[in-house]
């Protein structure tokens, strides 16, 4: 009870930046066999899909619903890994009621390994791996990811990985379960993808909780898998990671930045802001700092950087192969969570890291070698921040 309390009190001191919840997830008032009965929620081998009109890849142990015309993929957990294809989502009529949903179709997973390799093929042996964060829907995140998708200009495929947040402010305790469950079925995708010799390069970009999910993939893919060098896993985007900074800092040079993985060409980006008020309200539950945003846990350490005329922002220990972009002065959006989605110097330098580009004239050197910061340019509007994120007009997306 006394535990109960204390994250209560936790959570009440962050409800209006983040939210969280103490209370279990409700199973719901349908059986969860009766919302995948239907054969389309398993797509049977060699079953067509058009790649056209469905470009993009996925993979989630979301719970699918296939009672209706538009199959919908749930906040609950899924009875097995699925794959398939999606589009953006768009406005669609179901039951009477307009949804904003994403076309979408499932592959049986040999179909889609096949087509995955088809277009890495065709295009330059990249992919890019999308794993979302906290408070997200299927909608959402396919949202992002087609955003991510137009934005950079990716030569290869995009492939979204869906975990089952509940997409809910106050659910965050609920997400982080569901993410922390889902360890094992991520870890063994990535290893998966890492080992097909078709893929030259996997660009992975995390957004928020799911840093959580990636960087103990990477390293369990590094000790486990058959690729011995995994270099082909070279160029790892944590955009606002939800990370224990210090967990980061301890554990990150004994597999995923070791210098055998730097020599082969292994690189992170962190966006980071002391802005961000969602990784704020992280910090006040968990009680130490993020990765993603640079407030000082040390109080002498922010007394000394004052005392020097520098702003008080501390970031992970320098390393080789690290490199950490301060977007505190270009944030946008209520939260401050999604810079790289939301603001124009934040989405050109993460299109240039995309393309595995190292340096920018645009970039502000700091102190630190391995930490830059960002500028704003007054000048620019919301439609031109929009274009230049490309970004669509949806109302209720200023997240």
């Amino acid at each position: 009870m006394m535990r109960a309390r204390q994250l209560a009190a936790a959570c009440g001191a962050a409800l209006a930046l983040s939210g969280c919840s103490i209370a279990a997830v409700d199973y719901g008032k349908i059986r969860h066999a009766e919302y995948v009965a239907d054969q389309r929620c398993d797509a049977q081998p060699g079953a067509v899909v058009d790649g056209a009109a469905l470009p993009h890849f996925f993979v989630t142990s979301r719970l699918p619903d296939c009672r209706a015309s538009e199959i919908e993929l749930l906040h609950h957990r899924g009875d097995h890994v699925r794959y398939g294809r999606f589009d953006a989502p768009r406005d669609v009529v179901v039951a009477k009621k307009k949804r904003f949903l994403p076309p979408l179709a499932f592959q049986a997973a040999p179909d889609w390994w096949r087509a995955l390799q088809a277009e890495t093929d065709r295009k330059q042996g990249r992919v890019l791996l999308y794993v979302h964060g906290y408070r997200e829907s299927f909608a959402t995140t396919s949202k992002d990811a087609a955003q991510i998708a137009r934005m950079t200009g990716f030569d290869g495929p995009i492939i979204e990985y869906s975990w089952p947040s509940q997409g809910k402010l106050f659910s965050y305790v609920v997400d982080e379960t569901n993410m922390y469950h889902d360890v094992r079925n991520f870890r063994d995708f990535l290893k998966t993808l890492a080992e097909q010799g078709w893929v030259r390069e996997i660009v992975i970009v995390s957004h928020s909780l799911g840093a959580r999910l990636v960087i103990p993939a990477v390293a369990y893919v590094d000790r486990a898998s058959s690729n011995a060098d995994s270099s082909n896993i070279s160029n790892i985007i944590l955009a606002s990671p939800d990370f224990d900074r210090e967990t980061f800092e301890r554990d990150i040079e004994e597999e995923v930045l070791s210098a055998r993985r730097v020599a082969n060409d292994r690189r992170i980006t962190i966006y980071a802001s002391r802005a961000d008020r969602a990784l704020a309200a992280s910090r006040a539950i968990h009680g130490y700092p993020r990765l993603g945003s640079p407030y000082c846990f040390n109080p002498f350490e922010a007394a000394e950087l004052k005392a020097r005329g520098l702003p008080e922002r501390c970031y992970p220990a320098p390393r080789a192969g690290l490199t950490v972009i301060d977007t505190t002065d270009v944030s946008r959006g209520s939260t401050g969570h999604s810079n790289i989605l939301l603001s124009a110097p934040a989405c050109r330098d993460f299109i240039d890291v995309v393309a595995g580009k190292r340096t920018r004239p645009e970039r502000v050197a700091t102190p630190w070698t391995h930490v830059f910061r960002l500028e704003p340019d007054p000048a620019l509007t919301k439609a031109e921040h929009d274009a230049i994120c490309r970004r669509t007009a949806e109302a209720g997306d200023d997240r």
